[in-house]
């Protein structure tokens, strides 16, 4: 089991990571869709990350579950610049998606999703490109945070790169097209007399 525990938590990440904008887009549609409704969102990602990420730690440490790690300000430091990118990731998407509507809506007819069947694609696409140039540029070091130099990767690193963003974005980008294509059925009601399903016509 140990030697592929690590293959769960890439699933789980994925699973998580790949759920976050249709669930925030959701409840924040919920939430009532406004630019107070985007802000109650980004609360309800704080209160999350405050739980998962400071509550549960704090707890795992002062059981005895887990040791306190050896502190020191460098380790703090970036750990926090690493906890701000996730936190502004995960805002930057709300946002996002506020202005893809809102832009959509402008147009003529409108159409909300115009821009917003992007957000993701895009999104997922990218994030492994930047992940790449980033290592290739930054090496650090034990205690040696600033350590910078272009190490070439292998030429199929590239190749890979392009097929995992292109096809991530081509996957998610169908399904966004696939959902606003798709004809809108009106729900199904049970009739009380006859215990039969109908459909639902010309009702609010």
């Amino acid at each position: 089991m140990d030697k592929y525990e690590w293959l769960f938590y890439v699933g789980l990440a994925g699973l998580a990571w790949g759920t976050y904008v249709p669930i925030i887009f959701y409840g924040g549609n919920e939430l009532g869709g406004r630019p107070n409704a985007r802000l109650m969102a980004v609360l309800c990602v704080g209160a999350a990350y405050f739980v998962i990420g400071v509550l549960l730690p704090l707890i795992a440490f002062l059981s005895g579950w887990q040791e306190w790690p050896a502190v020191n300000s460098t380790g703090l430091v970036f750990s926090g610049l690493a906890g701000v990118a996730g936190a502004v990731g995960a805002i930057c998407v709300i946002f996002a998606t506020k202005a893809a509507v809102e832009a959509g809506n402008a147009l003529e007819p409108k159409d909300p999703n115009a821009y917003r069947i992007y957000i993701a694609p895009l999104i997922f696409g990218l994030a492994p490109v930047i992940n790449v140039v980033v290592s290739m540029l930054w090496h650090p070091q034990k205690g040696e945070a600033f350590h910078f130099g272009v190490k070439m990767p292998h030429p199929l690193l590239w190749v890979g790169i392009i097929l995992v963003g292109a096809g991530a974005a081509l996957v998610l980008y169908a399904k966004e097209v696939s959902e606003v294509s798709a004809p809108k059925t009106p729900p199904a009601k049970v009739n009380a007399a006859i215990g039969s399903p109908r459909i639902a016509e010309n009702e609010p």
